[in-house]
């Protein structure tokens, strides 16, 4: 058996652990159920992944995003680590086929969404499965206090019933007491270590900026801190906007949707990791699962949804350790969008049920059919087509999504799909005229054996990939097929994709979670007020608010926010004088403490320790054993 500090060493190439990494790997090396809090960037994977490639087994790993999912499988494939995805989509033959690969083909990790685990195709399999340890990535879904909860997540306790002496190791970056409260009672670990790291990223500055127009101060800011940075934006439009704007004024730029093909997002994505690209551009959805340490700017145009979100964004800055900057630029025009676009729109109940059943009919699903079906989705399309708003429509979707009626994946491809409709004889035929087309022809032949009886879906980058040549020739082959009568081939575009969970029972089915997601959308309203408050709070330090939100007393001052940095300002140009003098006075007769000081004398506690620590700079006081201030 290898030892942890031995497997980080041969597949990430380090020589030690950071932080609290090693403390949670032990835990779970010694079969105990394991809670880890640590903060964005803080190494949460490979505080499950080391263990699982220490222990015999396999890992059974549930994440709630298809391309969270993906991103690790293919990292780990990378450093050749046998791992295995059940991604939304798959027929229920490729199912079968997956499942049986993972329990007989020695692989290290299976990755599953929490609703892959009410298939009870998927239970009887994970069974069969030597399975080592369970993993429950972003476990803050589990609770309905937490950010995305997601009520599929509570499928997850299953996994603990059916394997109660396997250790479970719950991973999140963001919990207040509340939600890890819930996260252990939910996966009946109640008894699990738990290590929490501070969520003070010391390094890092929380700026906020009353700006009316916004654009001369962030090219400013650009211009000044040269670094690779993200800028996070409302929609898509605002994406191709603020880069455009950005590139004027000789800054590299680009930008970043779930719009964009898997090709653009790739080589966009690749421009900006090797810094040939300053800045990205991007809604909300980027940034999961990237791991970019020398980010040195973040910046948000809009209002995130909740502190939960900000958190997380700001926390993609500095993962290096570096001085780097959150910036946030507030306006009575952004909050009042904010409001908007996340509490106005919300849909009710009535709007739910209308969205759901136009939905169905938009795939033509008849009542009790569907479920487990999967669908390629024009969003604008179904609005158009149905004359419905397209923020609240979305919205609804999200909510039944995270209600496990559907699952829609933003997902911008072409579907091809082509069947060859012709006999085989006049099939040999026409490829003895086109001599060219046979090793392209065999190579799809070979790859989806269906295409002699039925309409299947192909990946002509794949194909591409087999043959070694450009996906547009594979394209024009296909095209002059179909034009030839050899084939019938179509070409969809779709900008996500729609799985129906459950079979159709219109009204019934919004009736059982009617109430729950009434209370989510109050929930949803609470994130934003907090979210707004933190915002225009400038009295108390940026990142004592961040971390009292999240359950941390007795932080101290940062030093560097942009609370901080403006009551420094203030003491210095008008204060400092007249609050030494009192506090001299204060101390004349007698020690005092910190707060005996605050409370007694009438200034900014701020003002008054910044105060205090220029004056022991300068000699006037010092600290005596009971931390206490006296007078020299």
């Amino acid at each position: 058996m290898q030892t942890p500090a031995a497997v980080l060493n041969k597949y990430w190439g380090f020589d030690s652990f950071r932080d609290l990494q090693e403390d949670i790997i032990n835990s779970v090396l010694e079969n105990k159920d394991t809670v880890a809090l640590l903060p964005t960037g803080g190494g949460k994977t490979m505080c499950f992944q080391v263990p699982a490639l220490v222990k015999n087994g396999i890992c059974i790993v549930v994440s709630p995003l298809v391309a969270l999912m993906k991103e690790q499988v293919q990292k780990l494939q990378e450093k050749n680590i046998k791992a295995i995805a059940l991604t939304g989509g798959i027929s229920l033959p490729d199912l079968d086929a997956t499942l049986d690969n993972a329990i007989y083909g020695n692989y290290k990790f299976l990755y599953l969404s929490p609703e892959r685990l009410q298939q009870e195709l998927v239970l009887e399999r994970i069974k069969q499965m030597d399975v080592s340890m369970i993993a429950i990535d972003e476990a803050h879904c589990i609770s309905q206090w937490g950010n995305n909860f997601r009520p599929a997540y509570r499928n997850c306790v299953v996994l603990k019933e059916l394997f109660p002496k396997c250790p479970m190791i719950a991973l999140t970056a963001s919990a207040t007491p509340k939600v890890l409260k819930d996260i252990q009672e939910n996966l009946h670990i109640e008894k699990a270590n738990v290590f929490q790291s501070s969520f003070a990223r010391p390094n890092v500055a929380y700026m906020t900026f009353t700006e009316e127009n916004s654009t001369f101060k962030l090219i400013q800011i650009l211009k000044k801190n040269k670094g690779s940075s993200i800028i996070y934006v409302r929609n898509r439009k605002a994406t191709k906007e603020i880069s455009a704007l950005i590139e004027q004024e000789g800054i590299k730029a680009t930008y970043f949707h779930g719009g964009l093909t898997t090709n653009e997002k790739t080589d966009r994505l690749n421009d900006w990791l090797s810094n040939r690209i300053q800045v990205m551009v991007a809604t909300n959805a980027f940034g999961m699962g990237i791991d970019k340490p020398d980010v040195r700017t973040v910046i948000h145009l809009s209002y995130p949804d909740s502190i939960e979100s900000y958190f997380q964004e700001a926390g993609r800055a500095g993962r290096d350790g570096k001085k780097s900057f959150a910036i946030l630029f507030r306006n009575k025009v952004e909050e009042k969008k904010a409001i908007q676009q996340y509490i106005e729109v919300l849909p009710d109940t009535k709007t739910i049920k209308f969205i759901y059943k136009k939905l169905y009919n938009y795939f033509q699903i008849s009542y009790g059919e569907g479920e487990n079906t999967n669908h390629t989705f024009n969003f604008n399309d179904f609005c158009n087509t149905y004359q419905l708003p397209a923020a609240s429509t979305y919205l609804a979707l999200q909510l039944l999504d995270r209600f496990s009626i559907i699952a829609l994946t933003d997902n911008f491809r072409e579907k091809h799909t082509i069947l060859i409709h012709v006999s085989r004889g006049t099939y040999e035929h026409y490829l003895a005229k086109h001599p060219s087309y046979n090793m392209w022809l065999d190579v799809i032949l070979r790859t989806y054996g269906g295409v002699f009886n039925y309409e299947t879906a192909i990946n002509p980058v794949l194909i591409a990939t087999k043959t070694r040549t450009a996906e547009k020739d594979i394209i024009a082959m296909l095209e002059q097929l179909a034009k030839d009568e050899i084939i019938t081939y179509e070409a969809v575009k779709t900008d996500a994709e729609i799985t129906f969970l459950v079979p159709r029972e219109d009204d019934q089915t919004i009736n059982i979670i009617a109430k729950d997601i009434k209370e989510q959308q109050e929930h949803i309203k609470k994130q934003l007020l907090d979210t707004i408050a933190f915002i225009n709070n400038d009295t108390i330090c940026k990142s004592i608010q961040l971390l009292s939100y999240f359950g941390e007393e007795n932080a101290t001052n940062c030093g560097i926010c942009s609370v901080c940095i403006a009551d420094k300002l203030a003491l210095r140009e008008n204060n400092y004088p007249t609050i030494k003098n009192a506090i001299l006075t204060l101390l004349t007769n007698n020690a005092a403490s910190s707060q005996v000081i605050y409370s007694s004398l009438p200034y900014h506690e701020n003002h008054i320790l910044e105060a205090l620590k220029k004056m022991l700079e300068e000699g006037n006081i010092s600290i005596n054993h009971k931390n206490e201030f006296y007078k020299n």
